[in-house]
């Protein structure tokens, strides 16, 4: 019978950034806190496709990248995994040189395991770290919330367009088309 290693986990952030997990799971670090998760399953990786094909129709891979699922230290004391961030050309730079980098616009797809309490803790930490737009996706009710800040949030249904302005100007998308069938 082979015996799997037990599970060693991280106590401090230092331990976290250079722990490398055995198990299956992602995991988020939060001021002492270790949150696991599952990560993208399929329903998320068909929006983020499809998110990502908008993203380069519009140009802006000449000018940044859109990565799926990013290690994102949003303080000293958090590491937080976004389903979605857009990063510009220069931070990437200098996250090649060691900074940690805020990504502008970020994205939540909400899975039927989210919590709304914890959803809300992490919208609160990215705009405390200085996210301008960030879009939570619900495939179940096939409805995107659009907040700018905590206090401006657009609820978006059906025809309506969703905008990651002013970060990514022309980066629109209808939730219909975002759920649309191909």
């Amino acid at each position: 019978m082979v015996q799997t290693p037990a599970l060693i986990f991280p106590q401090t952030l230092n331990d976290f950034i250079n722990w490398e997990p055995v198990d299956d799971f992602k995991y988020e670090w939060n001021d002492g806190e270790l949150i696991r998760f599952s990560g993208m399953k399929k329903k998320q990786y068909y929006i983020y496709n499809i998110l990502s094909k908008l993203f380069y129709a519009k140009g802006y891979y000449q000018t940044g990248a859109f990565m799926a699922e990013p290690d994102v230290m949003l303080s000293a004391i958090q590491m937080r995994r976004p389903d979605i961030a857009y990063f510009t050309d220069d931070q990437i730079r200098r996250g090649r040189q060691g900074e940690d980098i805020i990504p502008a616009f970020v994205v939540e797809i909400i899975s039927e395991t989210d919590q709304a309490y914890k959803l809300e803790d992490k919208i609160t930490e990215y705009f405390k770290a200085g996210v301008e737009v960030v879009w939570t996706i619900y495939p179940q009710h096939e409805v995107i919330y659009v907040y700018t800040s905590r206090r401006h949030v657009t609820i978006c249904l059906e025809t309506d367009i969703c905008s990651a302005a002013p970060v990514l100007p022309d980066f629109a998308i209808s939730v219909e088309r975002l759920f649309a069938p191909e």
